[in-house]
């Protein structure tokens, strides 16, 4: 079947949030009297959500006291700050443009609650064009679980099987072929060093969003 939709995960595939997670972080500790850290330690967890970064930002485990009051002011604070320095990766508008004049509908399906998602979303202008924003508030089960990708196929009015879905971690992988869609990772997201996408079982890994292309390109034609 030739794809008709392409659903992108959000963080680390539609869009580069870490400068936002890092600015509240660099917030966190400055506000402690504490030293600035490499941004890398805080983009390597982004993947991992509040808790890993949180555990990265202070070097504390989950279970320490005084972690969830750090968690709940780290969420509060990402609230007020999550669409001043996220943007689209490189290449991903002239994507998002030749999908559109491709005739085919795109959506986003992510983890992310949806009460940073729609802001974000709209902040860039990308409310209106995309077919459908899929979060966790919407679900019963967030990725890997396909619960949220066949809600999504559903609401764009698409087979799983005619859509791509794109992510940069291992549980959009798992959730999109569970759901029957064609999946593709992304290597320039939020990996964990310790991970590598070649191994999640996609039926491609691009470097650059714009090697999408080639990917469309030969299922429009059918190839």
């Amino acid at each position: 079947m030739r794809i008709r939709a392409v659903l992108f995960d959000m963080d680390g595939t539609l869009l580069d949030s870490a400068p936002d997670f890092i600015a509240v972080c660099r917030a966190m500790r400055t506000a402690r009297g504490l030293p600035a850290i490499a941004d890398t330690l805080i983009r390597d967890q982004v993947s991992g959500g509040a808790r890993a970064m949180v555990e990265a930002t202070f070097n504390m485990a989950a279970d320490a006291e005084g972690f969830e009051a750090l968690r709940l002011e780290f969420l509060d604070r990402y609230q007020e700050h999550c669409a001043v320095l996220t943007a689209p990766f490189d290449g991903m508008s002239e994507l998002l443009n030749e999908i559109e004049q491709a005739k085919l509908v795109w959506g986003v399906a992510t983890n992310k609650p949806v009460r940073y998602a729609e802001p974000i979303m709209q902040q860039l202008g990308l409310a209106q064009r995309s077919r459908v924003l899929v979060c966790p508030d919407h679900v019963s089960k967030s990725k890997p679980d396909p619960e949220m990708i066949l809600l999504a196929c559903a609401t764009m009015g698409v087979e799983p099987g005619a859509t791509l879905f794109v992510g940069d971690d291992e549980r959009d992988i798992e959730a999109g072929r569970a759901a029957g869609c064609k999946t593709a990772a992304v290597t320039y997201g939020y990996i964990h060093p310790q991970d590598n996408p070649r191994n999640w079982g996609a039926d491609v890994v691009v470097d650059h969003p714009l090697e999408l292309r080639t990917v469309l390109e030969r299922a429009l034609c059918g190839c």
